[in-house]
């Protein structure tokens, strides 16, 4: 694993000035914010390479690919063959996200598909890996709120 660094306010308002332009140059972004544009690139490759930022095909919509129902699924799995569960459900493409949890379930899983067709097609498919347990799945109606991180930047350039 990479090692991250903690983002700073340098860090967070060049962040910020790329969400308001995303096509934004190193010499702009040195010029908006008053830093050299040297220190600009090396924060930016930094940011890159540690693992800071998440890949650019995490921002692509699922609705784009055809995939606008979410699910949140709830998967319990056999403890003596938990890798090998984790390894085959990582193999369906659908799980866009998940996450060891504490509680009823050992995993959450975040579920792009076509329909409720699809999505039981896709839980069918996770239950008939070896040592998936049961799985308990709730659709949603509507994102009410998207993954954000906006409010943590702003936050962070009052440090």
């Amino acid at each position: 694993m990479l090692s991250m660094h903690l983002i700073d306010a340098l860090d967070a308002e060049i962040l910020l000035t790329l969400d308001q332009d995303p096509q934004a140059t190193v010499l702009s972004l040195s010029r908006t914010l008053g830093v050299a544009r040297n220190t600009v690139h090396a924060r930016l490759r930094r940011l890159a390479t540690d693992g800071s930022l998440a890949p650019f095909s995490q921002r692509v919509r699922t609705e784009a690919l055809g995939l606008p129902l979410l699910a949140f699924i709830s998967i319990s799995i056999s403890q003596s063959s938990s890798d090998i569960a984790v390894a085959a459900l990582q193999t369906i493409p659908e799980i866009i996200e998940m996450h060891a949890t504490t509680g009823d379930a050992d995993l959450l899983a975040k579920v792009a598909a076509k329909d409720p067709a699809d999505l039981h097609r896709i839980t069918n498919a996770m239950l008939a890996i070896d040592g998936v347990v049961r799985t308990s799945t709730a659709m949603s109606l509507v994102e009410v709120m998207p993954t954000r991180t906006l409010p943590l930047l702003q936050a962070a350039t009052r440090k």
